[in-house]
């Protein structure tokens, strides 16, 4: 099997991992974990999916440093996807939230460092081989997307979204992909005499980018829009599974299929990444983020607008605007970090905006958000689905304009031309 199959292979099984729990885990929680009625389980649910964020401010870092110096990149990755499957596998016999908090805190601090491991060590092996990795690399990256969407099925098919049976599932998958990491090419650790201070190592050195206003601004939307980035994770499926509560909706296919449905944002987020070289060349870097955040408006907007029955045209849109959303600003806010900062700490500031959106924006959107659930839950735990869903559609619209009238940015069309081919 050549290089590129292998990867594609990684790719695929990296996020297939993922897509098994990610979306269901809030609807399991709710479903599980409230009898009795436990009217503060929406905080308990954001607080569980913010640890995401808690691990991705150091855990990264710590496994990046082990892997350049200490043990080879492939080793690594395949012993951070063995730890984070027993977590999963731990996951799977915990009872109440608090257990679980612990339980994915847990699984995080070793799944979530894999994500740019494993991009990491696609980009060394194909250098090795002389490929073009930009180019190279994202038909393989693709994969990964088709690997969550499928987790998403195949979950969702089984029956698996409100039992324990989707974090055997993913135990499993994250053993099988952390043994397949053992065969992968070897990747050797540097050898470099290079003096580097520990915080140089952390890339701690971008944090220089903060002298600059401008910069200083961009990375606190960056933070603010991520905490929007995960609310539909938490929260979509637990409201979908609402509606099966009223004999109008319960045999509906929003209902039955919740993840199949959403998987339809993830579908839309691979076509949506196609159309970015276009907005970029016609309408600037301010403008594709400012297009995103709209989108995050109308995202959630429409899940407030919309049911299984007459409205399912609406929640089919919220999936659809949903690739606009995340890709527009994830995509655009990169190549923008990477066109303001210095070539020596472009990785370390690739980074920071990581750290900023799904670290510490990760972390203020799960408080955020749990607490808004549990605000218009009331003492019988019914929700108020769609107040909860125009709040967050209020969020999103005052971080748009305030982006729109404080973030000064001049568009230089010249600039994007690489983007054309």
């Amino acid at each position: 099997m050549n290089l590129k199959s292998r990867l594609t292979i990684l790719s695929f099984l990296q996020f297939f991992i993922w897509g098994i729990w990610l979306i269901s885990l809030g609807g399991y929680m709710f479903a599980n974990f409230n009898n009795p009625i436990d009217p503060n389980l929406g905080s308990k649910v954001g607080n569980t999916y913010g640890t995401m964020g808690w691990a991705s401010l150091f855990m990264p870092a710590l496994i990046g440093i082990i892997a350049d110096k200490y043990i080879r990149a492939e080793i690594m990755l395949g012993i951070s996807h063995i730890i984070a499957g027993a977590g999963l596998y731990y996951a799977s016999t915990v009872t109440n939230a608090g257990d679980m908090y612990w339980a994915i805190f847990f699984v995080s601090c070793f799944y979530m460092p894999t994500i740019g491991l494993s991009n990491s060590v696609s980009y060394s092996l194909l250098s090795k081989q002389n490929l073009d990795v930009q180019k190279t690399f994202a038909p393989i990256r693709v994969w990964g997307t088709v690997g969550f969407i499928v987790a998403e099925w195949a979950v969702d098919l089984l029956g698996w979204t409100q039992n324990n049976n989707q974090f055997y599932f993913a135990a499993v998958a994250g053993i099988i992909t952390g043994l397949y990491c053992f065969t992968l090419p070897r990747i050797e650790t540097s050898k470099s005499t290079e003096k580097k201070s520990f915080a140089t190592r952390l890339g701690l050195d971008a944090f220089q980018l903060f002298k600059s206003p401008m910069m200083t601004k961009f990375f606190l939307f960056a933070m603010f829009l991520g905490a929007a980035l995960q609310i539909t994770n938490m929260f979509g499926n637990p409201f979908l599974g609402d509606f099966g509560k009223t004999t109008e909706y319960a045999e509906s296919f929003a209902v039955k299929h919740s993840n199949i449905l959403i998987s339809l944002s993830q579908i839309s987020e691979t076509l949506f990444i196609l159309a970015i070289p276009f907005f970029l060349k016609r309408f600037g870097i301010k403008q594709v983020m400012l297009i995103s955040m709209i989108a995050w408006v109308l995202r959630f907007a429409l899940f407030g607008l919309g049911n299984p029955g007459t409205g399912l045209s609406l929640l089919i849109l919220s999936m659809i605007v949903y690739g606009m959303a995340f890709d527009f600003f994830n995509i655009s806010g990169s190549l923008f970090v990477d066109r303001e900062a210095k070539p020596g700490i472009r990785a370390s500031a690739q980074g920071l905006f990581m750290l900023m959106t799904n670290g510490l924006g990760a972390i203020l959107g799960g408080i955020f958000a749990g607490q808004v659930v549990d605000y218009f839950t009331d003492a019988a735990g019914v929700k108020d689905w769609p107040s909860i869903w125009y709040s967050f559609a209020a969020y999103s619209l005052v971080i748009a304009i305030l982006f729109f009238v404080t973030f000064k940015y001049k568009h230089d069309p010249n600039s994007l031309k690489s983007l054309e081919h």
